[in-house]
């Protein structure tokens, strides 16, 4: 029997950064930890009792013209840069090459050939995650 996918990590992105936080804050009790991406954004890691829980990435113009605040579901691989190379190889496309978050993992947004968005992630190690895989 093979296991199943595994749904890892899930990625609030949106316009209202600020706002966000304090919805989830008083909604969910998450609290919010800001790091910095590799352009010098920010990125922020929601946790929940000590354990993170999910992400916040902030939408900007140009590069997201259009796009609404959206939730964002990562699926689990064991090697990023084969799965983006297997993602166009197959028809699909890299709309976000993989990009490290400390504590979390690489993660990348592809499409499949019918321009249907997916987060890949590959876990980091040392996520509480990756304990129960």
């Amino acid at each position: 029997m093979t296991k199943p996918q595994r749904s890892w990590w899930h990625e609030l992105n949106t316009w209202e950064p600020d706002s966000a936080i304090s919805f989830y804050r008083r909604t969910l009790g998450w609290e919010f930890e800001t790091t910095n991406l590799p352009d010098g954004s920010d990125y922020w890691i929601a946790r929940k009792d000590g354990n993170a829980v999910g992400g916040m990435f902030g939408l900007s113009e140009p590069d997201f013209g259009g796009i609404p605040s959206h939730w964002m579901t990562y699926m689990a691989v064991d090697d990023i840069s084969k799965a983006q190379k297997a993602t166009t190889f197959s028809g699909g496309e890299v709309t976000r090459p993989a990009t490290h978050i400390p504590g979390v993992g690489k993660l990348a947004v592809v499409t499949d050939t019918a321009g249907a968005l997916i987060g890949l992630i590959e876990p980091d190690g040392s996520h509480a995650l990756a304990k129960t895989a």
